[in-house]
């Protein structure tokens, strides 16, 4: 089938334009008299030449997630079939990458498929935890209330990461000017000042002497330099992408003096904020943990996780192999017993992710005031330090002057 583009008047005269997908174009004429409009004009719609080239794609972001899962939601509240939902969502969409795909999801729910296989078939897009809790809500017919926890849930993961990429990012950049600055200095601007010292004659301060030979140094094997640098962070990239790489890095991570307790925060409030909404959602307590441990972003919390469900079918309790595994602090762990003994798991862990939620805002924040003048004092200390070093010799030789 292709696209039509058409535009026509309606009873009132009023313009109205839009596309259709139909055989031909004697179809779309039809369609558009059922919908009582005059078509002044119905075209194909041209092919995208790059439409079968993934890269050139644009991808689906969380936020076009969060708004579609947030939109079904109120559409599915409201009464509307399943089928008519899915087909106002696709038309109104605006990414190409994720139009085509809910077209396609459209097509397979139409043919009998459920809304969750349908899904499946995307997991680049709709991960475990999404295409499961929706297999929940439509055995327990709570589509639209599992569609409204799925986007808070997203929106809050989302939230999440961009304050734990707000902490990282800042320091990485302000590392990154310094090297340039540091390179642009030792390669350009000391090279001149050495020919004037060079001039001069006489013997050079110590100090001088060190900044100046890491100059020729840096002149003469920047290439080597630079192709170190490209080496070191291609092996450690196949390094990470390997089993016991990624294991063993991800453990170092944890164990960090400053970034190892927030990205610990981060993990069980990830943990307890997922745990959560499908515990709430119908899903089984095994194949949530099940899923949780995939999702998990980190080797260490993922087999942490693992050893949890395991214990839990040999018949132990959550909180126990929580405890037992040293990854999660003993406060959660002894809410998660509480919770357990109550029968209110769901609603505790809900409760751990909001205080965890709060403690990573403000270990964020507390990390951020901390390296911001730990940048500024090695910013001055670095590029400083090499100033002074180049003056030496001049505030020396102002002085032999001065003396005669």
């Amino acid at each position: 089938m292709a696209v039509f583009v058409w535009k026509g008047e309606d009873r009132k005269g009023a313009t109205q334009n839009g596309e259709i997908e139909a055989l031909d174009e004697s179809v779309v004429r039809a369609q558009l008299r059922r919908m009582h409009i005059k078509p002044t004009k119905i075209k194909k719609k041209p092919k995208d030449l790059f439409e079968n080239v993934a890269f050139l794609q644009p991808k689906v972001q969380t936020k076009d997630i969060v708004v579609f899962a947030r939109q079904f939601s109120t559409m599915i509240d409201a009464g509307l079939p399943l089928i008519q939902s899915l087909d106002i969502l696709q038309a109104q969409e605006e990414n190409k990458t994720f139009k085509k795909t809910l077209k396609e999801i459209k097509d397979a729910v139409e043919q009998g498929s459920t809304l969750a296989d349908a899904l499946g078939k995307y997991p680049k897009i709709f991960d475990e935890l999404f295409v499961n809790m929706i297999a929940a809500g439509e055995v327990g017919g709570i589509l639209d209330t599992i569609l409204e926890r799925l986007s808070s849930y997203m929106e809050k993961a989302m939230k999440l990461r961009k304050q734990v990429k707000g902490a990282m990012t800042y320091p990485i950049i302000v590392l990154c000017i310094a090297v340039l600055v540091v390179g642009v200095i030792l390669i350009f601007v000391i090279p001149v000042f050495e020919q004037m010292f060079a001039d001069f004659g006489g013997a050079l301060p110590p100090a001088t002497q060190i900044v100046v030979g890491l100059s020729n140094f840096a002149k003469g094997n920047i290439h080597y330099i630079i192709g170190a640098v490209v080496v070191f962070i291609f092996a450690f990239k196949r390094f990470y992408a390997s089993e016991k790489g990624r294991v063993l890095v991800d453990d170092v991570m944890l164990k960090l003096p400053v970034f190892g307790p927030l990205l610990r925060k981060v993990a069980v409030a990830k943990f307890t904020r997922t745990m959560g909404t499908m515990i709430s959602s119908g899903v089984p307590i095994l194949e949530a943990l099940k899923i949780v441990a995939k999702t998990a972003g980190n080797k260490t919390v993922e087999a942490a996780i693992y050893k949890v469900r395991s214990a839990i079918t040999e018949g132990r309790t959550m909180a126990d192999p929580l405890a037992e595994s040293g990854v999660f602090p003993s406060m959660v762990c002894q809410m998660v017993a509480v919770g357990e003994s109550t029968g209110a798991l769901d609603a505790m862990l809900d409760k751990i992710a909001d205080f965890y939620d709060d403690e990573v805002d403000a270990a964020v924040s507390n990390l951020t005031a901390m390296i911001e003048p730990f940048m500024m004092v090695f910013l001055g200390v670095v590029i400083g330090g090499l100033v002074i070093a180049m003056y030496l010799p001049i505030f020396k030789m102002a002085g032999m002057v001065g003396g005669d």
